[in-house]
């Protein structure tokens, strides 16, 4: 038995993005278990941020706050694809610092 260690990736994506960078995170590996791929969930919040002197955001401006409609999209990968879903996240999602966590989940073999 082949034992694959998954990572989970959570990343905060503008309603306009989000067709774009799922795909693109698709494309590089993530969303497969077992027999399915596209395998995600996501739910819509709202993000707030400030921008700061030197920053170019790509909603809103310098100094002040912004609130915007934000999916929270969650998928999984295998750890070794891990460098490639990364890039195909920074370079799909239109933010010049997407907000993303990355989990290793507990296999249920070790429950």
């Amino acid at each position: 038995m082949v034992l694959v260690v998954r990572r989970k990736l959570v990343v905060f994506v503008p309603v306009s993005a989000l067709e774009s960078v799922c795909e693109a995170l698709f494309a590089a590996g993530a969303g497969r278990i077992g027999n399915y791929d596209r395998c995600a969930w996501y739910t819509v919040g709202t993000g707030t941020f400030l921008a700061r002197e030197g920053a170019r955001p790509q909603v809103g401006e310098v100094g002040h706050e912004q609130r915007v409609t934000e999916y929270r999209v969650e998928t999984v990968y295998p750890s070794e694809l891990e460098a490639e879903v990364v890039h195909a996240l920074r370079e799909s999602h239109p933010y010049e610092e997407p907000a993303f966590d990355i989990y290793e989940p507990v296999e249920a073999a070790k429950c």
